[in-house]
């Protein structure tokens, strides 16, 4: 089967006025279909077509070279894509509880300077790309990747990321991406993240 846009479990304009409703049919209805038609087009015919998304991102080197390419850009679109559209609620917000918040503090001191790091990340991703709250073997990080990379290529778990390509924020936020990223901590769904982190 062809991958295929997520519908949203939220309306377009559940997230405003943090994210817009204009930016989210773009961003989801257009820039994500196009990733999609992208991978399914590389992919067609292939052994791969197939398989889950995560699983072909987690493993590039099986893809060919004359491929691979368009499937790290694009397939790790989907991917990044899919799972943003669940980082976020319409009652997200707040902050962590549980086995997360104290993770969290154990790692980077409080959730404040948890934020303040994940936001650094953000800022600092020079271009486009995304920053990341990941699970690997040693605990908890914050990183950045460039473009469309995914954690998973390097073995690391996505629990929480955040898409600072132009497209996620210009039409509301124009070139300031630390307000964007300001507003996003009143979207993220934590309950979500608890999950992941738990998983």
């Amino acid at each position: 089967m062809p991958y295929t846009v997520p519908p949203l479990t939220y309306d377009y304009a559940a997230l405003a006025p943090h994210i817009d409703e204009q930016t989210m049919r773009i961003h989801h209805d257009k820039h994500h279909q196009a990733y999609v038609d992208r991978v399914n087009g590389a992919l067609e015919g292939t052994q791969w077509a197939d398989t889950p998304i995560e699983d072909v991102i987690r493993d590039l080197q099986q893809i060919p070279e004359d491929k691979r390419g368009v499937v790290r850009n694009h397939g790790g679109g989907h991917l990044n894509h899919t799972l943003f559209w669940k980082f976020m609620s319409p009652q997200g917000g707040g902050a962590p509880s549980g086995d997360l918040a104290a993770a969290i503090d154990a790692k980077f001191g409080s959730f404040d300077e948890f934020k303040a790091a994940f936001k650094a990340a953000g800022i600092n991703q020079f271009g486009s790309g995304w920053a990341w709250l990941v699970k690997d073997a040693d605990g908890l990080a914050v990183i950045s990747t460039a473009n469309q990379d995914n954690p998973v290529t390097s073995g690391k778990a996505p629990l929480l990321g955040v898409d600072v390509w132009e497209h996620a924020y210009y039409l509301n936020y124009q070139n300031r991406r630390p307000d964007y990223l300001d507003a996003f901590w009143n979207v993220v769904d934590w309950d979500g993240v608890a999950q992941r982190f738990a998983a």
